[in-house]
């Protein structure tokens, strides 16, 4: 009897250690894409200046300018939790900003302009935070669906609803490369 009571105890303590591991990797995860998130709020808000700035300069750009204005109110409007969604949504964005930052080549005083030249510097900064809170959120979430597949953690996990998280990942190859930015 006390040999069964041991071992329904050490069980239930073995599934209490994996459901708060499933936990804390599910929290992590999410505190992950919440880094992702601020950091796309950060260059969602760099946009609108970079945009003016540019505007004084290239106003026969003016396609060029509108799509990039069009894309950042779509990506804004991508559900949070929709990681995938989104993923794409900021990968057009990051093309049209190349586009845009490219536009400097072609009016040197843009390129010399003081406003722009810090904009671009702001710009890089963030594109490098946003790649290293995808490659933290990627992590996290590769520690939560490592636990919610393995064996017998996969047990637990499915009994408590907890399921995997998609990778933030950009699907087209020229998209993850950062805007060059020369001087």
């Amino acid at each position: 009897m006390y040999v069964a009571l041991a071992a329904l105890a050490a069980i239930a303590l073995y599934v209490v250690f994996v459901y708060n591991g499933l936990v804390k990797s599910r929290q992590m995860a999410k505190e992950a894409w919440s880094g992702i998130d601020v950091q796309l709020k950060r260059r969602a808000d760099l946009i609108p200046n970079l945009i003016e700035t540019v505007k004084g300069y290239a106003s026969h750009e003016r396609s060029t300018l509108e799509a990039v204005v069009e894309l950042r109110n779509k990506a804004q409007a991508v559900p949070s939790g929709d990681v995938a969604g989104r993923a794409v949504a900021e990968g057009l964005l990051g093309q049209a900003l190349g586009r845009v930052i490219a536009l400097a080549e072609a009016y040197p005083d843009l390129k010399a302009n003081e406003n722009f030249v810090e904009l671009q510097r702001s710009l890089e900064t963030v594109e490098n935070e946003i790649q290293m809170s995808r490659r933290y959120y990627n992590g996290a979430a590769r520690d939560l669906n490592v636990k919610v597949e393995s064996f017998p953690s996969n047990l637990i996990a499915g009994q408590f609803g907890f399921a995997k998280k998609p990778y933030f990942e950009i699907a087209n190859e020229a998209d993850r490369a950062v805007p060059t930015v020369k001087f």
